[in-house]
């Protein structure tokens, strides 16, 4: 089976690449950005009709943390929208078998109940920092949607959790919380610093998935799965940000103190998934938190030279 990966260098895409391969794929597309540009619609068409994949993995995406998308937001909303609307059109126009599309649990409203079920989709106001990533995630979703209810194509959406992992982005600037936090304790440790100040109070709650797991749910649903309900992907358990710092500090081993900074932003206040969808549908994540924070700095260790933002 032709099976083309959008976004196969990135955190998702591939982790997707590798799970393929260990089950045996080997007619993978992965054009690099230079020789295909999603955001170009004549580009995106001209491959589509060129190659004619079987299934799409559409995980390419403009990514990044509280910080990028409240400084960014106008590229957010605009590259995603632009993305999603040319990949998914092509791959319905030329004939793909099956297209899965990789959301975010950000979509949900800031203060949806706990954990958050799929059906709580746009039944509240977003959390302001970065709903131009969740608009576009959403806009995906109804694509997705739109085009099965029109045309018929089986096109699935997943919804996980925040992710980490092998590949992940360091950079201290734009990186999610997980990542950030495994450098910035490392560099730390480095310099000998007796303290380490983290971003908001510390009391946010957030949910962890290893991108292995990830990928892992997103072939096992290709493979079985279709309907225009979405799924949540995570492992439905989550702990403090401050519990998480002090879960990397020993990790790393820096032994100095953790601090505060409540004049930052907290962001959402609590975001955990409800996976009941998904285990009824007979997977669950394995990766347990500290064993996959260990693997990821081990990674970050050994890509010392070549991480992104070093």
């Amino acid at each position: 089976m032709k099976i083309y990966i959008a976004g196969h260098r990135g955190l998702v895409g591939s982790a997707i690449v590798r799970r393929l391969q260990a089950q045996g794929a080997d007619n993978l597309l992965l054009p690099s950005r230079d020789a295909l540009d999603l955001t170009s619609q004549a580009q995106v068409e001209a491959f589509f009709e060129r190659e004619r994949p079987e299934q799409v993995y559409l995980a390419a995406a403009k990514v990044g943390g509280i910080h990028a998308n409240d400084t960014r937001p106008a590229e957010f909303i605009r590259d995603n929208l632009v993305i999603e609307t040319n990949v998914i059109h092509a791959a319905w126009r030329h004939g793909v078998k099956k297209l899965c599309f990789l959301g975010s649990s950000c979509i949900y409203p800031k203060f949806a109940p706990q954990p958050m079920r799929e059906d709580v989709l746009l039944t509240g106001a977003l959390e302001p920092t970065n709903e131009w990533y969740a608009i576009a995630k959403i806009a995906g979703i109804k694509l997705c949607q739109a085009y099965r209810k029109q045309y018929g194509f089986d096109a699935i959406s997943l919804m996980p959790t925040n992710l980490y992992g092998p590949g992940d982005n360091f950079d201290l600037t734009n990186s999610h919380v997980l990542p950030a936090l495994i450098r910035r304790f490392h560099e730390a440790k480095l310099r000998g610093d007796a303290a380490v100040t983290i971003w908001g109070t510390g009391s946010p709650r957030r949910e962890f998935l290893h991108v292995d797991d990830l990928a892992a749910a997103a072939v096992f649903l290709m493979d079985g799965y279709s309907s225009d309900a979405i799924v949540n992907v995570g492992v439905g358990e989550d702990l403090s940000i401050l519990e998480l710092a002090q879960l990397v500090a020993r990790v790393v081993g820096f032994e100095g103190a953790i601090a505060t900074d409540p004049s930052k932003p907290d962001g959402t206040p609590r975001k955990l998934l409800d996976v009941s969808r998904i285990h009824a549908l007979g997977w669950q994540a394995r990766i347990g938190l500290e064993e996959g924070v260990r693997s990821t700095y081990a990674w970050y260790l050994e890509h010392a030279d070549a991480r992104r933002g070093a």
